[in-house]
């Protein structure tokens, strides 16, 4: 059976994540937040003083990559892969407003975006993955069969974070959270090394006022017409 690469890019909190495990759960295919791993590299530098609101050893953490070791853990429960940084769960420490506002500036350092990429690359080399991001369609699978680019209101995209965040008993701002939303797009978009755009044959999705059900649905049609093919 045909088996293809599902590359999902978008803004931050435009669901990317959510609706891509949907789309590899019906396919039956490897789901794979690579957001999940620069946020992984952002816990690991805060938990060893390199980095806060106020300083970032740089050097330091490009110097100690090579002992964050990125991996993720298939929970039957959950029904999705958890991320793991040197063997320790950390799914929930890496979805906090405080690595939020910081993973962007990791997320720009080449040599943090060249380990993972190569991580990235060697998951999807055999195909029926999903994989979902900043880059996916256009550094790490720029020939995947299927490109998804996501995007949102900005006021839309802080409401729903604020409300993953308030669910989950965080207590943080309306207005932090669309500052974070905001400064996230700036410099996911401006910085040097991949930055955020759309591939040019990528299908563009705003989902503003979709449901989850009713973008699952585009982007499953979407890919049984290319297995049709």
């Amino acid at each position: 059976m045909k088996q293809i690469t599902i590359a999902i890019d978008g803004f931050s909190s435009t669901g990317k994540s959510t609706v891509a495990k949907l789309v590899a759960k019906a396919l039956g295919y490897v789901y794979v937040d690579s957001g999940a791993m620069y946020r992984a590299i952002t816990f690991f530098a805060m938990q060893n003083d390199m980095i806060s609101n106020n300083h970032f050893s740089k050097d330091k953490l490009i110097a100690e990559l090579p002992n964050a070791k990125v991996s993720f853990k298939f929970n039957d429960e959950l029904g999705f892969a958890e991320v793991y940084l040197n063997d320790e769960n950390i799914e929930r420490d890496i979805r906090t407003l405080e690595v939020s506002n910081l993973v962007s500036t990791i997320a720009a350092i080449p040599e943090v975006r060249a380990q993972l990429v190569k991580i990235q690359k060697e998951i999807g080399k055999h195909k029926a993955v999903v994989m979902d991001g900043r880059d996916i369609g256009t550094v790490v699978f720029p020939d995947a069969e299927l490109k998804i680019f996501m995007s949102a209101s900005a006021d839309t995209r802080a409401a729903r974070r604020f409300k993953e965040l308030s669910d989950r008993g965080e207590t943080v701002s309306y207005q932090d959270v669309l500052e974070n939303v905001q400064k996230r797009d700036h410099l996911d978009s401006t910085r040097k090394d991949s930055p955020l755009y759309k591939a040019e044959d990528a299908i563009a999705i705003d989902n503003s006022n979709l449901t989850i059900q009713e973008q699952l649905d585009f982007i499953l049609q979407q890919v049984q017409t290319i297995l049709k093919a």
